[in-house]
C-alpha cells in the first residue's frame, strides 16, 4: 500500500459506516427508533464515562492511548444522535400516514416548494414540505416532507413557491425522506412565489436557458446543466447518451462545481493580496451564494460540503486531513437527515470524493511510469472515481460502462471552461448582449461534451451487461477492489498477481458471456410470435407482427432497452409505429427506431417537442399521420382499427385520455385491444361502444388504480399484458390486479417475468415468459374458457364498496338477513347474506357471498366502521382461500348520506356505488329492502 495512504487516516472511517448502517436500518423501521436511541444513549454514555475515567487515570503517561472502546463508544453515540431524529420525527409522520389516503381518496394539500422542478415521464415531480393536509372535512396541520407529481408546470412555480393542489396520495416507500407520493389531479396552484434570494436565483436561472435556447442542439441542453445544473433543456436522446457515456454527473451540481466556484473565489482574494482568513471568507460566501444559486436541496448542500472538504484538503496538502474530514461529514449529514444513509446520490458523492482523496494520487504515480504525468491525473482522477462509484451504480443499472473513463478523461478539460462560461453568462443576465456572448463562448465545450457521448455511445460494446441485484453488486465490488490493488503503488507482489489474475478473468468472462448469451437468448424466444410484450422498464412497448409485417404501440422510455427487444425478437423494420400518446415512458426509446419506420399513427399534439418528433420521423421517412376513431388499414394479413380517440370528442385534453386505442386481429394474431393509458372515465366511454370481445388486452397505465371494471368484463379476454418496472407509484396496484384474476385472465407483466410472446395455436394461446420458470413448458389457454363470460349470478357485477352508515348497535343481536338484489342488477348475487359483529376496531359488517363454479364459496370479511357516525374507512375483501373472486376498492363519496337524510335508529343504510357513474342507495330495516332511489355522480 501506497505511504500516501495511512492506517491513521482512516481512523474515522469505521466511525462513518456504523452511523451509516443504524441511519440505513432505522429509517426502514422507524417505529423501533425510539428503543434503538435508547439502548445507544445508554450503551454510550456509559462507555463514554469508562473511557473519561480511564484517560484520567492515565493522565501521566506520556501520550493517552487510543482504545477501539473509545473509537465504538464515539460511533455509538453519532448513531444515537441519528436515530433520536427519526424518533422525532416518527409522530408527525405517522400522524400524516394514519390518514384514511387509500381506494384514491381525494387529498388537498398547500406545501412549500423545497426542490428543483425536474421532468420526469410523465410530466414534472419536485420535493416539498408539506404544512396542511386535507382529507374530507379534516385537516391536518403538520410539516413532513411529500413528493410532487404533476402532468403540468404552471408559471412561478419554482423552489421557494408556496403551492395548493388536490390529487391522490400514496405512502412512500419505506426508508425514503418523503412520507407521502402526492399525484396531483390538475396543475398545482400558486399561492405566493419565491421570494429574496430565491426569487434572484430562479430569475438568473430562467435567463440562462433563455440565452442558451438560440444555440445549436445539443450541446445548448448542457450550458444550463453544467453552469447551474438545470437539465430541463437536455434533449430525451443526449440524457441517454450522456448515461451511456458515464458523463452524466457532469450536469448534476457536484463537488467539482462547488470546489471551482471556491477556487476561483481563493485565486481572486490571492491576486488582490488578502490573507488566509479573508480568503476563507470570500470563499465560504461565494459558495453559499452558487449553493442558493443552483438550488439549496439536500443533494446541492451534501455536494457543496464534500468541495469544501477536498478544498480544505488541498490547501492543507494533507490527503489524511482530507479523509478525517469527510468521514466527519458524512457523519454530520446523517444526523441532520438520516434519510440520506439510502439515498444513491449520497453514497456516489461520499464514495467518489474519497477516492479522490485516498486513491487519484498513488494511482496517478502508478501510472507516471508508463505516460507522462499530466496524462496519468488526467487518467487516474476519473479511473479512482469509477472504480469507488461502479459498485453503486450496479444497483441502479446492471451495466458496465466500458469508455468511462475515456470520455471523463476526453472531457475533463471542457466542463470547468464551460462552468466558468456559463456562470458568468448566468451572472451577466442584466447585460443582455454581454450574457450572449458568453453563453456562445460556454457552448463551445458543451457541444464537445456532447459530441463526447454521443461518440461513445455509437461504438459498439459501449457496455456490457452486468449480473443484476445483490450478486451483481458484490462481484463489482470484488472486481474494482482487485482492479484498484493492482494499480496501487507498494502493493504486494503476490496480492498484485492475484488481483490482475481476477481481472483478467472477469474480462474474459464477460466478453465470452457477451458472445455466447446473445444467441441462447434469441435461441430461446419463440419464432412464431404474434404479440411480443417488450421489457424496457417503467412503460410500454408492444410488438404485433402478422406475417412478416410488424407493428410497434409505443417504444418506452429507453432507446437502448428497446433496441435490445428489436435484437430479441429478430425485428429490423417497422411497418407501423403507434405513438399512443407523448409521455415519455411512451415515446423516449423513439429514436431506436429512427429511419426504420414506415408509417406513424399518433395521439393529439399538446407541445413543440412533440411536433419535433414527429419531424424526426417524417425526415426519417416514415409517414405520419394523426390517428382518431375510424381509421383503420391492414398489417399483413391482420386488421387494425383504432377505437380512440374520437374525432369530435371533447372533454379529454392531449394525455392519458386522448390515447390511442388499438384493435388489432386476424393474420395469425389473437385479438388483442392496446388501452394507452386511459382513465376510468374515457375507459367506460369507450367500452360502451365496443361490439366484440377481445383475446388479449394491454392492460391501461401500467396497471394502475384508475380502471373501469365494467370494461375489463366486457371484453371477455383471457390475457392481460402489463408493461411496467420499478415505480413509485405502486404499479401494477393490488385492485387492478385483482379484478384481472377474479375475470381469470393470465397477468403478464414485464417487471417479474422479463420480455413475453404470445402465439396463437389451435389449442388456444401459448405464452412464453422471458425469466419465468414455466417458460419451458408454457400454459396454454383453451378457447373455451376465454369465451367463457361471467353471469351476473356468479360475480359481483359491479366493482364498489360496501360501507355502513349510523349503526345502531341494538342490531348486532339479530343481524341482517338474506340481503339481496334481483340478478339482474348484478349488484349483489343471489344467496348473499350481512350480519353484524363486534370488533376491536368498532363494528364490523360481515358480508357472505358464495361465488359459483370452480371458485368455489368465497367470504368478504371485516368491513369495519371505526367510527358509527361516519363513513367507514374499511377494505373489502373477497377471497375463496386461493385466489380472489373480486375486491371492491372504490372509496364512498362523504356527502352521500347528507344528501339523502337521517336514518331511523333501526335501519342501517348500505351503499355499492357501480363505477362512481350509477350509484343505487338502500334502506333495509330487518333485513327488507324498503327503498331504492338512483344518486348522481356528483355525490
Amino acid at each position: 500500500m501506497s505511504a500516501r495512504i495511512r492506517r491513521r487516516d482512516l481512523r474515522l472511517l469505521p466511525v462513518a459506516i456504523g452511523v451509516w448502517v443504524v441511519a440505513l436500518v432505522v429509517t426502514h423501521h422507524p417505529e423501533v427508533a425510539v428503543i434503538v436511541a435508547a439502548v445507544l444513549w445508554t450503551v454510550a454514555t456509559a462507555l463514554l464515562v469508562a473511557v473519561a475515567i480511564s484517560l484520567r487515570r492515565s493522565r501521566g503517561a506520556a501520550r493517552p492511548r487510543r482504545s477501539p472502546i473509545t473509537v465504538f463508544a464515539v460511533t455509538l453515540a453519532f448513531a444515537a444522535a441519528a436515530v433520536s431524529h427519526i424518533a422525532m420525527s416518527a409522530p408527525d409522520r405517522d400522524r400524516v400516514l394514519a390518514l384514511p389516503l387509500s381506494g384514491g381518496r381525494v387529498v388537498a394539500i398547500e406545501a412549500d416548494v423545497t426542490g428543483k422542478i425536474l421532468s420526469s415521464a410523465t410530466g414534472w415531480r419536485f420535493d416539498a414540505v408539506a404544512t396542511r393536509v386535507r382529507v374530507g372535512g379534516d385537516v391536518t396541520a403538520t410539516r413532513v416532507p411529500v413528493v410532487v407529481r404533476t402532468t403540468e408546470r404552471p408559471v412561478g412555480l419554482d423552489l421557494g413557491a408556496t403551492v395548493s393542489l388536490t390529487g391522490s396520495a400514496a405512502p412512500a416507500r419505506p426508508g425514503e425522506r418523503a412520507v407521502l407520493v402526492i399525484t396531483a389531479a390538475g396543475p398545482p396552484e400558486v399561492v405566493s412565489r419565491p421570494r429574496g434570494p430565491l426569487a434572484l436565483a430562479s430569475s438568473l436561472r430562467t435567463a440562462l436557458l433563455a440565452q442558451a435556447a438560440s444555440l445549436p442542439q445539443p450541446g445548448a441542453g448542457l450550458v444550463a446543466g453544467l453552469a447551474v445544473g438545470d437539465t430541463s433543456a437536455v434533449t430525451v436522446e443526449l440524457d441517454a447518451q450522456m448515461k451511456t457515456a458515464s458523463l452524466s454527473h457532469l450536469t448534476a451540481v457536484s463537488g467539482a462545481n462547488c470546489a471551482l466556484v471556491v477556487g476561483i473565489a481563493f485565486v481572486g482574494a490571492g491576486m488582490l493580496g488578502l490573507r488566509r482568513p479573508w480568503r476563507v471568507t470570500i470563499g465560504l460566501a461565494a459558495l453559499s451564494g452558487f449553493v442558493i444559486l443552483v438550488s439549496p436541496e439536500p443533494s446541492v448542500v451534501r455536494a457543496a460540503a464534500m468541495a469544501a472538504i477536498a478544498m480544505l484538503a488541498a490547501l492543507l496538502g494533507r490527503a489524511g486531513a482530507g479523509t478525517s474530514v469527510l468521514c466527519l461529514a458524512i457523519v454530520a449529514c446523517l444526523i441532520a437527515d438520516p434519510w440520506l444513509s439510502g439515498s444513491i446520490g449520497f453514497a456516489l458523492s461520499s464514495a467518489a470524493t474519497g477516492a479522490l482523496i485516498l486513491f487519484a494520487g498513488p494511482v496517478s504515480d502508478s501510472l507516471r511510469r508508463l505516460m507522462p504525468r499530466p496524462l496519468a491525473l488526467a487518467i487516474a482522477v476519473p479511473a479512482a472515481a469509477q472504480l469507488a462509484c461502479t459498485p453503486i451504480l450496479v444497483m441502479v443499472d446492471p451495466r458496465l460502462p466500458v469508455y468511462a473513463v475515456l470520455a471523463n478523461a476526453l472531457t475533463a478539460p471542457a466542463a470547468p471552461l464551460a462552468t466558468i462560461a456559463g456562470l458568468a453568462a448566468c451572472l451577466s443576465a442584466g447585460v443582455p448582449l454581454f450574457a450572449s456572448g458568453l453563453a456562445a463562448i460556454a457552448w463551445v465545450p458543451c457541444a464537445w461534451i456532447a459530441a463526447t457521448a454521443e461518440a461513445v455511445d455509437a461504438v459498439p460494446g459501449n457496455s456490457i451487461a452486468w449480473v443484476p441485484d445483490a450478486p451483481g453488486v458484490m462481484l463489482a465490488t470484488v472486481l474494482c477492489t482487485a482492479l484498484l490493488l493492482a494499480m496501487l503503488p507498494g502493493t504486494p507482489r503476490r496480492v498484485r498477481r492475484i488481483s490482475t489474475g481476477l481481472v483478467a478473468l472477469a474480462v474474459g468472462g464477460a466478453v465470452g458471456a457477451g458472445l455466447v448469451t446473445g444467441p441462447l437468448d434469441r435461441a430461446r424466444t419463440p419464432e412464431d410470435w404474434a404479440i411480443a410484450l417488450c421489457d424496457v422498464g417503467q412503460g410500454d412497448a408492444v410488438l404485433v407482427r402478422s406475417n412478416d409485417a410488424v407493428a410497434l404501440v409505443d417504444t418506452g422510455p429507453d432507446p437502448e432497452a428497446l433496441s435490445a427487444c428489436l435484437d430479441r425478437f429478430e425485428v429490423s423494420r417497422i411497418d407501423l409505429l403507434v405513438l399512443t400518446h407523448f409521455d415519455l415512458d411512451h415515446v423516449g426509446g423513439s429514436d431506436a427506431v429512427m429511419g426504420r419506420v414506415g408509417a406513424v399513427l399518433h395521439g393529439p399534439v399538446a407541445e413543440p417537442q412533440e411536433e419535433q418528433l414527429l419531424a424526426r420521423l417524417a425526415a426519417a421517412g416514415a409517414e405520419v399521420r394523426t390517428a382518431s376513431a375510424g381509421l383503420a388499414g391492414v398489417l399483413g394479413a391482420a386488421e387494425w382499427e383504432v377505437l380512440w380517440p374520437r374525432s369530435r370528442a371533447s372533454g379529454f385534453a392531449p394525455g392519458n385520455d386522448s390515447s390511442v386505442v388499438i384493435d388489432v386481429r386476424g393474420g395469425g394474431i389473437p385479438a388483442v385491444l392496446l388501452l394507452g393509458d386511459l382513465s376510468e372515465t374515457p375507459q367506460l366511454a369507450l367500452g360502451a361502444s365496443l361490439r366484440s370481445t377481445y383475446d388479449v388486452v394491454k392492460v391501461s397505465h401500467h396497471g394502475s388504480a384508475d380502471q373501469a371494471a365494467s370494461l375489463y368484463r366486457r371484453l371477455g379476454a383471457r390475457v392481460a399484458l402489463i408493461g411496467v418496472g420499478e415505480n413509485s407509484y405502486g404499479h401494477p396496484r393490488e385492485e387492478t390486479l385483482a379484478l384481472l384474476r377474479s375475470l381469470g385472465h393470465e397477468i403478464v407483466r414485464t417487471d417479474e417475468t422479463g420480455a413475453a410472446a404470445l402465439t396463437m395455436t389451435d389449442d388456444g394461446i401459448r405464452v412464453w415468459r422471458q425469466d419465468s420458470p414455466k417458460a419451458a413448458t408454457p400454459r396454454r389457454l383453451s378457447r373455451s374458457r376465454a369465451r367463457r363470460r361471467a353471469l351476473p349470478s356468479q360475480l359481483p357485477g359491479q366493482q364498489g364498496k360496501l360501507f355502513v352508515e349510523n349503526l345502531n348497535p341494538r342490531l348486532l343481536s339479530h343481524g341482517l338477513q338474506d340481503v339481496a338484489a334481483p340478478a339482474r342488477d348484478a349488484e349483489l348475487p343471489l344467496g348473499a347474506r350481512s350480519h353484524l359483529q363486534r370488533g376491536e376496531k368498532g363494528l364490523i359488517l360481515r358480508h357472505e357471498l358464495p361465488c359459483f363454479g370452480r371458485r368455489g364459496r368465497g367470504l368478504v370479511r371485516e368491513q369495519i366502521a371505526e367510527n358509527p357516525r361516519g363513513v367507514s374507512g374499511g377494505k373489502l375483501g373477497l377471497t375463496d382461500g386461493r385466489s380472489p373472486c373480486a375486491i371492491w376498492m372504490i372509496e364512498p363519496p362523504l356527502r352521500l348520506l347528507r344528501e339523502v337524510g337521517e336514518i331511523g335508529h333501526d335501519e342501517v343504510a348500505a351503499v355499492l356505488i357501480q363505477d362512481l357513474h350509477h350509484i343505487r342507495m338502500r334502506h333495509m330495516a330487518g333485513g327488507k329492502q324498503c327503498a331504492r332511489q338512483n344518486i348522481g355522480r356528483d355525490a
